[in-house]
């Protein structure tokens, strides 16, 4: 993991209602740059997703139960879809119809979380 990403996962997520400008598709390359692989930026430069797959349903469900919990003490919350043995975790800030530095925080979180 990048510098960058040690320092968004040690920032706090901060409150978004609104008013601010969204991030710009550079900006929110730029940020995906410093998260680790598998974070993929939506082709409108809206949303960060990444796909998982585990072995069975018990692992994908603590997986997102991870989530859940990290995105609690953030009060920021992903999309989340899953089935069996896959799930899709997907970032955007409701508030501004687009990405914030809070979705990389979180993201970067998860990688910090989720890493081996």
């Amino acid at each position: 993991m990048s510098k960058l990403n040690d320092d968004l996962s040690k920032k706090k997520c901060q409150p978004c209602e609104g008013g601010l400008d969204p991030m710009t598709y550079d900006e929110a390359k730029h940020l995906l740059s410093k998260l680790s692989n598998g974070w993929i930026l939506s082709q409108d430069g809206k949303k960060i997703y990444k796909d998982y797959k585990t072995k069975n349903y018990y692992e994908i469900t603590s997986l997102i139960n991870l989530v859940i919990w990290l995105s609690n003490k953030e009060d920021h919350h992903p999309e989340i879809n899953f089935s069996y043995n896959t799930a899709r975790i997907t970032y955007f800030t409701y508030a501004i119809n687009g990405l914030s530095e809070n979705d990389f925080i979180c993201a970067s979180k998860i990688d910090l979380a989720t890493k081996i």
